[in-house]
């Protein structure tokens, strides 16, 4: 493949999105084997989960150092340090003796993925054209979403019988793609940007940028969305655990019910896979009004909160062999979802719930693209995963503490029910904040454009590099749906 043609570059978008989808997948092997490693680690489910916490506050603060450095250097070894430190991380995960080692192993692997979600991300959106940003966004955060997943269904799977196994596996995983990631294309900053063509755009972030960067309103409420979102979606790792005490308490043993409540999880969740859809509607409807994408995002939030509600109290009947291997529950689990009314019913409100909130992903990460110029993208991005992963982990740890309170009123699996369903209210304001993201990105937009332009026209005073006044919000969309396609 030539060197920077379009088959480098789908290529280059591949292993970044594989990246993406390990990235989370290091994070999602945990929740399904709380049990497993206390039990063998002599803690509880609750020192266990502290590790998932940490993870998640690391790995945010860790992103804006190495989105930082990334906006001011050359991307690819900042990634390549920080998937080699994740890596080394996870094994040390695998092969801890005891507790302290656990969650020292964490932390460190932890500090890794901070460098490789962020980084990646500013790379990406220097690939992809405005007019498909949408579009491959939704690929962006599909492969995060999977890789959660992929994290539930390998831990519980390979790890219901020694949760050891999962992290060694996810670090033979990291090697890999970290092989395939040093043959991707190094792009050039603004590679992607109509205004910039032909442009060599040697502009870096400084930190006298921050003012800046906050002072775009669209940007403040794409930060602090993230608060209230990851609250509710950090409660969603517990979602196995929900599964799993139902499985428990209807007769099944540990070692079943960890592995039904891993799959379980998962094929609930396949609705993010639709996260497509979200993308393309706020590529579509970005093309009539720049408070396109915003709009997707805030009603698919709104539209899934009831569905979450109804999802955790509709009963299942779960009939699985027990004691049986992994295929013959995997197995058992699918044949319910055909076979048992009330798992149909769960998986049909699962999907479309999921499906309305997963529209937040794509069209988050395009916005951020669409109102900052590409050497503030990646520290733009590390802020809203720093409120995110704040978000995520107080979600994590207050949910626990829900749960814990209500089995007094509540025996298990109703008082996961009832704090999970209380947990998706946070959504709420979310959507909120999108609504109000969409009345200040077409000012936004507008003016990183010009700004661009500004730059494209320094650098060749004498040629037309697509307008003499500065863009309208009419004209900016329009000239969106007719760039090129990258």
């Amino acid at each position: 493949m030539s060197r920077g043609g379009s088959v480098h570059r789908a290529y280059s978008v591949v292993v970044f999105v594989i990246l993406a989808a390990l990235d989370n997948v290091a994070i999602g092997l945990v929740p399904p084997l709380y049990g497993s490693i206390g039990a063998d680690l002599g803690v509880s489910e609750g020192h266990i989960a502290l590790a998932t916490t940490v993870m998640f506050l690391i790995s945010a603060v860790a992103a804006i150092g190495f989105a930082y450095v990334g906006d001011r250097t050359d991307r690819k070894p900042v990634l390549i340090v920080g998937t080699v430190i994740w890596v080394a991380g996870t094994t040390w995960s695998g092969l801890a003796g005891d507790y302290g080692q656990f969650l020292a192993s964490q932390a460190v692997a932890a500090f890794g993925l901070g460098g490789v979600a962020s980084v990646s991300f500013s790379v990406v959106s220097d690939l992809i054209s405005p007019r498909r940003r949408g579009l491959v966004m939704s690929f962006w955060g599909l492969s995060q979403g999977v890789g959660t997943l992929a994290g539930t269904l390998v831990g519980g799977i390979l790890g219901h019988d020694d949760w050891r196994r999962p992290f060694l596996f996810a670090a033979a995983a990291g090697v890999v793609a970290l092989l395939a990631y040093l043959f991707t294309y190094s792009v050039p900053r603004g590679d992607s940007q109509p205004e910039l063509a032909g442009v060599d755009y040697e502009e870096r972030i400084h930190h006298e940028d921050l003012p800046v960067i906050l002072k775009r309103r669209t940007n403040v409420w794409l930060i602090l969305q993230g608060g209230t979102a990851q609250i509710a979606f950090g409660s969603m790792v517990w979602l196995p655990v929900l599964f799993r005490a139902r499985a428990e308490d209807q007769g099944y043993t540990t070692g079943t019910a960890v592995l039904i409540g891993s799959v379980f999880a998962t094929v609930f969740q396949l609705g993010a896979a639709l996260s497509i859809l979200g993308g393309l509607a706020g590529d579509r409807l970005q093309r009539r009004t720049p408070r396109g994408r915003a709009l997707v995002a805030s009603i698919g939030v709104l539209a899934a909160v009831p569905l979450y509600v109804v999802l955790f109290f509709v009963p299942m009947k779960i009939t699985v062999p027990d004691g049986a291997g992994a295929g013959a529950v995997i197995s058992g689990v699918l044949t319910n979802v055909l076979t048992e009314p009330t798992v149909g019913i769960c998986l049909a409100v699962a999907v479309v719930a999921v499906m309305l909130t997963s529209a937040n992903s794509p069209n988050w990460f395009a916005m951020i693209a669409d109102v900052n110029p590409p050497q503030h993208r990646g520290t733009v991005y590390s802020l809203g995963n720093l409120i995110n992963g704040a978000g995520r982990a107080g979600g994590n740890v207050l949910v626990a503490v829900a749960f814990a309170s209500l089995a007094g009123a509540f025996p298990p699996p109703l008082n996961y029910a009832v704090g999970l369903a209380a947990f998706q209210f946070f959504f709420i304001p979310t959507g909120i904040m999108y609504w109000l993201a969409s009345r200040t990105v077409a000012k936004d937009m507008a003016d990183t454009h010009t700004a661009l332009l500004a730059v494209a026209s320094e650098h060749r005073p004498d040629r037309h590099v697509g307008g003499d006044q500065p863009a309208g919000v009419q004209r900016l969309a329009a000239q969106q749906d007719l760039g090129p396609t990258g």
